[in-house]
């Protein structure tokens, strides 16, 4: 019996090929319609996705269209070639707005550019993309069964900008250990970054860095500039206290904390 399985496997894996070639170069639509949702339904998306790409514009207008264009875009996503899922996707919404299925569509074409969203380093067009169109699904949909998914995914991509906008500024205050003027953009893009970022998880992070670039600065600074830095610096540490008490930073912040508080006895004491 089991040298027959192999066997019984290998014919039957011989018929779905020919049957598949065979209609593949077929002119008969429904033949070609009828197997590609055999296979879609046997998931074997690579080969559906293969016929409805011949069958799809030959549905266009005719009852079936909507089928073969959903499931058409849906053979892309289940085969991860997103950036034509999206695409597909997208054409669906904008061909059948009142389908059945326009609330999965959108939320898959969604979620086509969040799977194509890169390393936070890199370009985040795909990213911005991605999030306009989770955010444009969430506002929609409010009730949806993906609504869960959607807000989690739009959570993770929003940190992910969040800690590309970080790290430049950290970038900045890295090269102002060798240029100090140049810790004035890193300043500047933290104060942005803390502004425009009010609830991150890199809050914390930001607030720290902050210190660091200013007390540097401020070190660093001509004498008429250095007594204002100075307190600037120290405004910085005091807020980094205020929103977290028990950070992770605290040790570094509170030497930094020293020497700001050192450079500004010397001006107490020169009055």
């Amino acid at each position: 019996m089991r040298s027959i399985f192999p066997i019984l496997f290998a014919f039957i894996f011989l018929v779905s090929c020919n049957e598949y070639q065979k209609v593949l170069k077929n002119e008969d639509v429904k033949a070609k319609y009828d197997l590609a949702q055999k296979y879609y339904e046997a998931e074997d998306y690579k080969r559906a996705k293969r016929l409805f790409e011949q069958i799809a514009p030959k549905y266009v207008g005719r009852p079936q269209g909507e089928r073969v264009m959903f499931f058409f875009a849906d053979s892309y996503f289940k085969t991860e070639d997103y950036y034509l899922s999206g695409y597909q996707f997208e054409r669906f919404i904008k061909s059948y707005p009142r389908s059945d299925k326009i609330q999965e569509a959108s939320f898959l074409g969604a979620k086509s550019y969040y799977k194509l969203s890169p390393a936070y380093s890199l370009d985040q067009t795909d990213t911005d993309k991605a999030l306009a169109k989770l955010q444009t699904f969430i506002n929609t949909y409010p009730e949806s069964e993906y609504f869960e998914e959607a807000n989690a995914m739009a959570k993770e991509l929003t940190a992910k900008k969040q800690k590309k906008q970080l790290e430049i500024a950290k970038q900045f205050n890295k090269l102002g250990e060798f240029n100090y003027p140049i810790l004035v953009s890193a300043i500047t893009a933290l104060d942005n970054f803390i502004s425009d970022n009010p609830g991150s998880i890199y809050r914390e992070e930001a607030l720290y860095y902050r210190i660091e670039a200013s007390t540097n600065l401020a070190l660093n600074s001509v004498d008429t500039r250095k007594k204002e830095r100075l307190e600037d610096a120290e405004t910085s540490y005091n807020n980094l206290m205020r929103y977290f008490p028990e950070t992770k930073f605290k040790k570094k912040a509170d030497n930094l904390s020293e020497k700001i508080q050192k450079e500004l006895a010397e001006y107490a004491g020169s009055k």
